[in-house]
């Protein structure tokens, strides 16, 4: 039986049915999601542990000065 005809008997129930149908299968359901383990979650700071270590805070004035020296002020 394939999920489609399933479906098509079931919405042939009563509404008290339906309910009397979902109260039975709640407790199965419950039982399959607490057997399965759940996946581990990654730190942001794991993701990120390939890309080496952040740069300093002098490297980036270093780097800003560099930038803004070679910056043709005559436009401004």
């Amino acid at each position: 039986m394939t999920l489609q005809e399933v479906l098509k008997l079931a919405k042939q129930l009563t509404p008290i049915d339906k309910v009397r149908l979902i109260q039975q299968l709640t407790p199965d359901l419950e039982k399959e999601l607490e057997q399965q383990k759940p996946h581990p979650k990654r730190s942001l700071l794991g993701l990120c542990a390939d890309l080496g270590t952040a740069p300093s805070a002098e490297e980036i004035d270093l780097t800003r000065s560099e930038i803004w020296d070679s910056f043709p002020r005559e436009d401004i």
